[in-house]
């Protein structure tokens, strides 16, 4: 890989490398040729679910739920969504929805009994989860105003509120939603299952990123929920938190595919694009720009393989995974923006594909926690002193 400048993949085992060749091949051939005209409409293509099924990728870093016995190391599965995000941003945001903030949630969120319910079906991509935490009021400062509650009635709880840019909602089997408890005033955790009545999505249109992400704003009106479907492993914001210490670092690495894909996309370009008689990639200032972006990713790359190592030493803190993402987020803006540069015109056309990375790469700029709040997250660790308001 032209990307991989200092043999990263090298550090995987040869069981692991065979792994992601294999998912390497698999985007390639079977999920790459779906890609623009979806993007082009805004809409999914729900043969990607029978696809991904097929693979076998889901749940790999999942203890006894994946098809990888034992789990799949975190440097393996961090690869993986680089991986996703190298062929598309919205394909790796699909898949990383329903495996990372969805499975997530319920393996640690839930009991026993809970994961053997909801889990088997997930990990085999028959059915697939969502996450809802983000509110239309409510997006970074949800933990400490959180408008959607929830009401014990008996061995079931109902849920009142909104909830908006949950991902995969239009069709998702089960969303795992969050709620304020009005007894007790702490954040709980439900699993709504499809078709419950008073839970109505409707996909939020006339995005300009992620376009094949179907989007929603979800309405909760008096939604019945069964005492069985509340994740009792959630007490409190507190465990939500940790559900994205976890799943942020994933974003990192979904930010440095993308990267690695706008770059090989543009490094290509180059050598093949001619003006003035010669190919583009002969002029100094072109180089430059390709030069800057290889550095961007290489750097990015050993953060997140530091970060890899230390989740699977179950030594990390949640100021790491948010250096990760804010870092890696920051680079992969800029660089995207000058890979898109080197096409000139045709990088604003989905032909040359890097417009829907230039695209994309805005909103996994802000989701998971945006660029300010990473930073505020890092610095309170640093100087022991909090410069968060409210």
């Amino acid at each position: 890989m032209a990307a991989d400048f200092y043999q990263y993949e090298a550090l995987l085992s040869d069981e692991e490398r065979e792994i992601l060749l294999k998912a390497r091949a698999f985007l390639r051939k079977e999920i790459k040729p779906l890609v623009n005209e979806y993007w082009g409409k805004g809409e999914f293509p729900f043969e990607m679910i029978e696809k991904f099924r097929a693979s076998g990728l889901a749940a790999l870093a999942y203890e006894g739920y994946g098809e990888h016995k034992p789990a799949a190391s975190h440097l393996l599965g961090g690869m993986l969504a680089a991986e996703l995000g190298r062929v598309d941003a919205s394909t790796a945001t699909f898949f990383g929805v329903h495996n990372g903030l969805g499975f997530y949630s319920i393996y640690y969120g839930g009991d026993q009994e809970q994961r053997d319910r909801f889990l088997p079906a997930m990990a085999s991509m028959d059915k697939i989860g969502a996450f809802a935490l983000t509110e239309p009021l409510g997006g970074s400062d949800v933990s400490g105003g959180m408008r959607t509650t929830a009401r014990r009635e008996g061995d079931e709880w109902i849920l009142n509120g909104a909830k908006k840019w949950i991902g995969n909602a239009t069709f998702a089997d089960y969303v795992v939603v969050f709620a304020r408890d009005v007894d007790d005033n702490k954040v709980k955790a439900f699993v709504v299952e499809k078709g419950t009545p008073g839970f109505r999505p409707e996909k939020i249109e006339g995005k300009i990123a992620l376009r094949i992400v179907q989007n929603a704003e979800i309405t909760l009106t008096d939604v019945r929920v069964p005492e069985a479907n509340r994740l009792h492993n959630i007490k409190g914001f507190r465990d939500v938190a940790e559900v994205l210490r976890v799943t942020r670092g994933g974003v990192a690495w979904q930010a440095l595919g993308v990267m690695i894909g706008a770059y090989e996309l543009a490094l290509d370009y180059a050598k093949e694009r001619i003006a003035f008689g010669r190919p583009i990639a002969k002029f100094q200032m072109v180089q430059d720009l390709l030069v800057k972006s290889l550095g961007n990713i290489t750097a990015s790359w050993g953060m997140l393989v530091q970060l890899a190592r230390l989740q699977d030493q179950g030594i990390f803190r949640d100021e790491q995974s948010a250096l990760a993402k804010e870092y890696v987020a920051a680079r992969m803006r800029e660089s995207v923006a000058w890979c898109r540069e080197i096409f000139g015109g045709n990088g604003i056309v989905l032909d040359y594909d890097v417009a829907r990375f230039f695209s994309d790469a805005e909103a996994l700029y802000s989701y998971e926690g945006t660029h300010q709040m990473q930073t505020l997250i890092v610095g309170k660790s640093i100087t022991g002193l909090s410069a968060f308001v409210g």
